[in-house]
């Protein structure tokens, strides 16, 4: 009998804690029924922070979160019920677009091949290439920016004018003596991007610069420019495939992305009418 007595006294008082009511959660702010814990504020404070800054940053996030809370409340009390509901509407609607669009976007992303050939987008561009007109001018050419009083300034010139790319290694010695150069006039260029490169061509005298085939050797009191002007494509013309390659590429893969979405609708819809998941009553 005092084995038995003895085990259940041990008992009892390993249960103790069990009995303990639960610490309540410590709060700090309180605004009408509403109360900011302290488990609300832990991950507030960034490590290193001053305890000066701290408080500072706390004081800041209760104002904050009392603001919200009373203003909240005020306006509840001040709208009108229909409009409230029109904006629980808004926040249901809200939630729908944010999960379905973040569950389409995964999916996109694990499933549409953002590789596109080459051969792709030729055939896209040829067949639509009326859809893609320049918005203004556009230009391919070349330019050296050097002193004036350059040592080397008429071979620099004869070569440039003359342009061959077996003079490679001409170009790479005397590059780094020029202001800024261009060489490459594969590239096609904005007259924004030109005016800013070589600022004695101006939007009022430009038509006496640009043209095709066009050589220009412009003086300055200190600096000349040499600029060649290989090929001018004029504003509201068919862009060339090279510079509207980029869009191209957004172009297509958008379009992949809206099918490829049209389609998950349509098997998720179809799915749910098959397995009676998705019913309409009449």
């Amino acid at each position: 009998m005092t084995r038995i007595l003895l085990l259940l006294l041990l008992v009892l008082f390993s249960s103790c804690d069990y009995f303990k009511p639960e610490e309540k959660p410590q709060y700090i702010a309180r605004v009408n029924d509403s109360y900011l814990f302290k488990e609300d504020i832990k991950n507030l404070i960034p490590a290193g922070t001053t305890k000066e800054d701290s408080l500072i940053i706390v004081r800041s996030f209760i104002d904050k979160w009392a603001s919200q809370k009373l203003l909240m409340k005020a306006a509840e009390m001040n709208l009108s019920e229909e409009r409230q509901e029109e904006f629980n509407q808004l926040i249901k609607q809200y939630k729908i677009d944010l999960y379905t669009r973040a569950y389409i976007e995964e999916v996109v992303k694990t499933t549409v091949d953002t590789i596109i050939s080459n051969t792709e987008l030729e055939s896209y561009y040829n067949q639509n290439k009326d859809n893609f007109k320049t918005d203004g001018t556009l230009v391919k050419l070349r330019y050296i920016h050097l002193p004036k009083e350059h040592p080397k300034y008429q071979t620099i010139k004869s070569k440039f004018f003359d342009y061959k790319k077996t003079d490679k290694k001409f170009w790479d010695t005397y590059g780094m003596q020029f202001k800024s150069f261009v060489l490459n006039d594969s590239v096609w260029v904005e007259m924004n991007q030109i005016y800013k490169k070589l600022p004695f061509i101006t939007h009022n005298n430009r038509t006496e610069y640009i043209s095709q085939g066009k050589s220009i050797e412009k003086n300055d009191s200190l600096d000349v420019y040499l600029v060649k002007v290989t090929k001018v494509i004029d504003r509201n013309q068919v862009s060339p495939f090279e510079y509207i390659k980029p869009t191209l590429q957004q172009v297509i893969l958008n379009n992949k992305k809206l099918e490829l979405i049209k389609k998950i609708e349509k098997e998720i819809t179809d799915d749910a009418i098959k397995n009676k998941k998705y019913e309409i009553y009449n």
